[in-house]
């Protein structure tokens, strides 16, 4: 008995909800296999979506597409724009989420999508002939033949759940861990690494004493992820998350019990993520902060459940029990689910090309926590990509690549693939080199037509885009010719904004680009002023007053993009490159960079080697031509 389908997806996490829904949506009749139909878009650690910089991802993943921002917009329960302070680049939206309703509403997405099927079973094998994938096999020896998988597993891969002593082989949240998988990726040659991830306890709400901690709320308007939803729509009345903070005598029992976390006692083999450690190791690390922070939110509108946000940690109960309740409001606190740490198997993501294809393997993609990356947006942006690349291979189309220049995502895949990451990988904008570039309020003009012309964009909304372009740079154009005098209206006003009176006329846009200034101020002497929506505002706003920083990072894109276009051949021997370092050909014969610019930025790779490389191949190139 063999079932035939175009897509297996593998996992039914974030990334594959993406993967899966992008290759239905293109029209091949996909098949997502999960280990539980219960784990379908689960979130097994924090109760929310987006964050600094994973906020950027989010509306990337909706201007591609996606679904995540148009799950979030109709599931959360408190919404936040954070960093609101600082300048529009680091601008990041960020939503509690209800957790189940966000994985039930993902799920009836999903169950109601046509070409695709869901099937709650364990992949134990993946079949590969010549070099191409050919189908998959189940734990109970049904086989399912496709043209193309995506791998994203998450992590189940040989899980284990473990808190002090006591150490459960499931995957998140007691489900069942996938046991096979990772036996057949090493007779395929897959390169395997073991890492870590933790999560926080639960607490019952009735339990927590919140007079003792600072109230957090959300924004008092609300912004939506997807550029699809009507801000009118979603304003609500929001449930509050509250801070407070550890102390000393939590930091001493951490500390007398050092020996009991698998963490230090050598128990855990797997690598933890840098960027969001257990309490342990900011107690050991940070040792001279006599706090930290502690965000206490809430899993949902019905249930009782609160989830302590910055204190993961794989102690024992008993020892949690005695910290938790240093903490002040926590004192009486009753713990529902305790904190663990959770161990999985991923891969070495070098091996992938920037698709997420593998280099070895035709039709075999990748995405996730499986490719050593940490959190949900990261997930889902990787699904989201690893889809549109699966199905556009097995319909003979060209696949898409996303660069560092036009996106966060392209950041993301880019790191994976040329960085030696011996660690979970957690987006951050300092990662992002034109960040000013890859804002989140304009990640619609930079990716809608990459999606469009994948097949995932409707004719409807393109069309809405190319209006709201032509919007933007219309009223650019107004305002640099729009000259206004030192009248006394004008001086009043500038007056009342704190800022300097005119000497002589100028234009509205040259007033805009004035800190305390922006669009909107300006109104009052604005007399020919169209009505616009508030996206194209904000967007004439940030590239006026941002016109300089911009330009100069659009020449810095300009020199990235000649480097990318330099392509590297497939069969190129390194060495045969005289001049090379030694350890640059070790390299390059490791990563297999597809261009030039991805080769400048392999460790160990120098700028000399890089000029080399580029006179190598313009003799290559001459030679060919003869």
């Amino acid at each position: 008995m063999a079932e035939a389908y175009d897509v297996a997806v593998i996992g039914a996490g974030h990334a594959g909800c993406e993967a899966a829904l992008a290759c239905a949506r293109l029209g091949l009749e996909t098949i997502m296999f999960t280990v539980s139909v219960e784990s379908i878009a689960l979130m097994p650690c924090n109760p929310n979506i987006g964050g600094s910089s994973k906020g950027h991802i989010v509306r990337e993943i909706d201007a591609l597409g996606g679904e995540m921002g148009k799950n979030i917009d109709k599931t959360f329960i408190q919404s936040k724009m954070l960093n609101v302070s600082k300048g529009p680049a680091v601008h990041s939206l960020r939503a509690q989420a209800d957790k189940a309703m966000y994985s039930r509403t993902m799920r009836m997405t999903l169950e109601n999508t046509d070409h695709l099927t869901i099937k709650q079973a364990e992949v134990t094998d993946i079949h590969v002939t010549d070099g191409r994938v050919t189908g998959v096999r189940i734990h109970t020896g049904i086989e399912y033949l496709c043209k193309a998988v995506v791998i994203c597993s998450g992590t189940y891969l040989k899980a284990r759940c473990l808190c002090g002593e006591a150490i459960t082989y499931t995957g998140p949240n007691g489900l069942m861990a996938a046991n096979h998988l990772t036996d057949c990726l090493k007779s395929l040659g897959i390169e395997m690494f073991r890492f870590k991830t933790g999560t926080p306890a639960r607490m019952d709400k009735r339990t927590i004493d919140f007079s003792k901690m600072e109230e957090q709320l959300g924004d008092e308007r609300i912004r939506p992820f997807s550029f699809t939803t009507d801000p009118e729509e979603i304003q609500r009345e929001q449930v509050s998350c509250w801070l407070t903070y550890t102390n000393e005598k939590t930091h001493e029992i951490i500390r007398e019990n050092l020996h009991r976390s698998p963490i230090y006692a050598g128990v855990i083999e797997g690598v933890g993520p840098r960027y969001c450690p257990s309490i342990e190791d900011k107690v050991v690390k940070f040792a001279d902060k006599n706090r930290h922070q502690v965000f206490i939110e809430p899993e949902g509108e019905y249930t009782n459940e609160m989830y302590v946000g910055g204190m993961s940690s794989s102690l024992p109960e008993d020892v949690q029990e005695k910290m938790y309740h240093t903490v002040p409001g926590l004192e009486h606190a009753k713990i529902v689910r305790n904190a663990y740490a959770i161990e999985y198997d991923c891969i070495n993501a070098r091996q992938l090309n920037p698709t997420l294809e593998f280099k070895r393997i035709k039709g075999l993609f990748s995405a996730g926590q499986f490719n050593g990356s940490s959190g949900y947006e990261e997930a889902a942006g990787q699904g989201l990509v690893a889809g549109i690349n699966a199905a556009l291979q097995v319909l003979g189309r060209e696949m898409i690549t996303l660069d560092r220049s036009e996106s966060y995502i392209g950041v993301l895949i880019d790191d994976l693939v040329t960085k030696e990451n011996r660690e979970p990988y957690r987006m951050m904008t300092s990662r992002a080199e034109y960040r000013l570039l890859l804002r989140q309020d304009n990640a619609d003009l930079r990716l809608t037509e990459i999606g469009y012309k994948a097949g995932l964009i409707s004719d409807e909304r393109y069309d809405k885009l190319q209006k709201k372009k032509e919007q933007i740079d219309r009223e650019i154009e107004r305002v640099r010719h729009v000259t206004v005098g030192a009248s006394s209206e004008v001086q009043q006003l500038l007056e009342a904004c704190g800022t300097q009176t005119l000497k002589s006329g100028t234009t509205l846009a040259e007033l805009i680009k004035r800190p305390e200034l922006d669009y909107e101020k300006l109104s009052p002497i604005d007399r020919e002023r169209p009505s616009l929506p508030w996206d194209v505002v904000e967007q004439v706003d940030i590239n006026l007053k941002y016109e300089g920083y911009i330009k100069r990072q659009l020449k810095q894109v300009e020199q990235f993009k000649k480097m990318e276009k330099k392509k590297i051949p497939e069969d190129i021997d390194y060495d045969d490159v005289k001049s090379l370092r030694t350890e640059a050909v070790q390299k390059l014969k490791l990563f297999h960079p597809v261009s030039v610019g991805q080769a400048s930025r392999i460790s160990g790779v120098s700028p000399a080697d890089i000029s080399v490389l580029l006179i190598y191949l313009e003799q290559l190139r001459r030679k060919q031509k003869l």
